[in-house]
C-alpha cells in the first residue's frame, strides 16, 4: 500500500514524462522500453499519467472518507446515545438515502454542484455518509449500555462529555474498518464519475478519466484503458484486504 502513497506525495520524482505534454509523434505507441505502458491518442505517456492520476484518485478517496466521517460521527453518536424520536427520524432518513445506489446519489449531487474534482469529493462523501452513520449509531447503542456510562452519568458528567470521552473512543475501531473499505468504494465511485466526465476535468490525469479516454480504442490500442482499469482494481483489492486484516486485528471476538 505504501507504493501507492509515493505518487500521492511526490509524483514528479518518479514520473518519466510530463503527464499533460502532447507529443504528436508519439501517438498510440504500444508498451515499450521508451514508454513502459504506451501512449494515448495525444501521445501522452500512460505511466506518467497513472502516477499523477494517483494524486487525484487517492485524494478523492481520502477527502470523501473524511467528509463521510465528519458527517456520520456526530449524527450517529447523537442518534445512538439519545435514541427515541431523534434516533427514529435519523435512521429513517438514513434508510431513505441508502435506498439509492451511491453512484446515483453522487450524480444527483454533481448535477446540483456541477462537474469537477472538488465537487466529486463532496458528492461521494455525502453519498457514503449514511453507511458510516449506521455503523457509528450501532456501536453507540452497545457502548451506552455499559456500566461505566451509567457511572459517568451518576457522577454528574454531561452528555457531550460522555459521548466525547467515553463513547467515541469505543466506536473508533469499527469506524476505522468501514473507512478503509469505504476508501475503496470512494475510489470506485470517483473513477465512475471521472469516466462519465464529471470528475477531474481535462487535461488533468485521473484514473477513471483515463479509462474513458481509451474506450473508443479498446480493439486496437487496448493499453490506454487497460492499465488504468487494472490500477483501480489492484488498489481496491488492496484496500479491501487491508480492511479485512484490520477487522481481524481490532475485533477481539475474531482472535
Amino acid at each position: 500500500m505504501v507504493l501507492f502513497l509515493i505518487p500521492l506525495i511526490a509524483p514528479n520524482w518518479i514520473a518519466p514524462y510530463d503527464p499533460t505534454a502532447v507529443m504528436p509523434t508519439e501517438i498510440f505507441q504500444p508498451p515499450s522500453a521508451h514508454h513502459w505502458l504506451g501512449t494515448d491518442q495525444f501521445g501522452r505517456d500512460i505511466l506518467s499519467r497513472l502516477i499523477y492520476g494517483a494524486r487525484n484518485s487517492l485524494t478523492l478517496g481520502i477527502v470523501s472518507v473524511s467528509i463521510s466521517v465528519l458527517i456520520s460521527v456526530p449524527v450517529g453518536l447523537a442518534a445512538g446515545y439519545y435514541r427515541g424520536p431523534l434516533d427514529a427520524v435519523t435512521m429513517r432518513a438514513v434508510d431513505i438515502v441508502m435506498a439509492f445506489p451511491g453512484i446515483l446519489l453522487a450524480l444527483v449531487i454533481i448535477a446540483i454542484l456541477g462537474p469537477g474534482l472538488t465537487n466529486a469529493m463532496i458528492a461521494v462523501g455525502i453519498g457514503e455518509a449514511p453507511a458510516y452513520t449506521r455503523v457509528v449509531r450501532g456501536s453507540t447503542l452497545v457502548v451506552r449500555e455499559h456500566s461505566y456510562i451509567e457511572a459517568a452519568r451518576a457522577a454528574g458528567t454531561g452528555d457531550f462529555r460522555i459521548m466525547r470521552d467515553h463513547v467515541f473512543p469505543n466506536v473508533i475501531q469499527p469506524l476505522i474498518v468501514i473507512s478503509t473499505v469505504g476508501f475503496a468504494v470512494a475510489i470506485v465511485i470517483g473513477s465512475s464519475l471521472g469516466f462519465l466526465g464529471l470528475g477531474a476535468q481535462p487535461p488533468a490525469a485521473e484514473w477513471g478519466t483515463m479509462v474513458s479516454d481509451g474506450r473508443n480504442y479498446l480493439r486496437t490500442e487496448w493499453w490506454i484503458s487497460a492499465f488504468p482499469g487494472a490500477t483501480i482494481g489492484v488498489v481496491v483489492l488492496t484496500l479491501n484486504v487491508l480492511g479485512d486484516a484490520l477487522r481481524d486485528i481490532l475485533d477481539p471476538r475474531l482472535r
